[in-house]
């Protein structure tokens, strides 16, 4: 059976259920080989085509520059994170002031892209540690949020990513991040259902347990708004 017709087959069978097969993203074991200027030029061309296909006049001031465009985001910003020359260095201290209790990063805006139909989500992550005696500083839980988002990503993924990111760079599992998304693959098309968002959890650690998962629950209803 040819692989068009097994894809087809798969994507009959599941619709647009969103699903992921592995916490590792998806990436061809050639992925890196081309530089950064290599990929825009080809992604250019594709992008040139596509919208050649559906009738598009790229003669139009409007539109000639949308394929360069369109390229240099996909590397540059969007897709960003898919390289592991982009990773946040995430330095710890120690803590030498003996915090021992939750800390919590709330409202860390996420900006994403549903790998299925390569539109965005958009939404909040809550992210919460207990140190093992180390922290970490604020804008590098920031920073790793964003380096995860900045791929084609599923949600599940995202959020067992961030958090087993986090697990490794502190050497502690007692670690939590929910995500509160909107996913315009569902809001803007197919079922058209704006109202809607998606939340993922994932605890580890001592957040598993009822008391410290209901202690972070409750942090991130905190009305913060200044």
């Amino acid at each position: 059976m040819k692989l068009e017709k097994i894809i087809a087959d798969s994507i009959a069978q599941n619709g647009d259920d969103h699903f992921s097969s592995t916490v590792k993203t998806p990436l061809k074991p050639d992925a890196f080989l081309l530089s950064d200027d290599e990929k825009i030029a080809r992604i250019q061309e594709h992008v040139k085509a596509i919208l050649e296909t559906l009738g598009m006049d790229l003669t139009d001031d409007s539109l000639k520059g949308t394929p360069l465009r369109v390229a240099k985001m996909y590397v540059k910003e969007i897709f960003g994170g898919l390289h592991p020359d982009k990773k946040p260095v995430a330095s710890t201290f120690d803590n030498s002031y003996k915090y021992g209790e939750m800390l919590v990063e709330k409202n860390i805006t996420l900006y994403s892209t549903c790998e299925h139909h390569l539109l965005p989500i958009v939404g909040k992550a809550h992210v919460a540690y207990i140190s093992n005696g180390s922290v970490v500083g604020l804008s590098k839980m920031n920073r790793i949020v964003a380096y995860y988002s900045q791929r084609p990503q599923v949600q599940e993924r995202l959020n067992l990513q961030i958090v087993q990111e986090l697990q490794a760079v502190l050497n502690t599992q007692d670690v939590a991040c929910v995500i509160d998304a909107k996913h315009l693959c569902v809001n803007s098309r197919g079922i058209s259902d704006i109202s809607s968002s998606t939340v993922t959890s994932e605890f580890g650690g001592v957040f598993k347990s009822d008391e410290k998962k209901r202690e972070f629950l409750d942090y991130i209803q905190l009305d913060t708004t200044f």
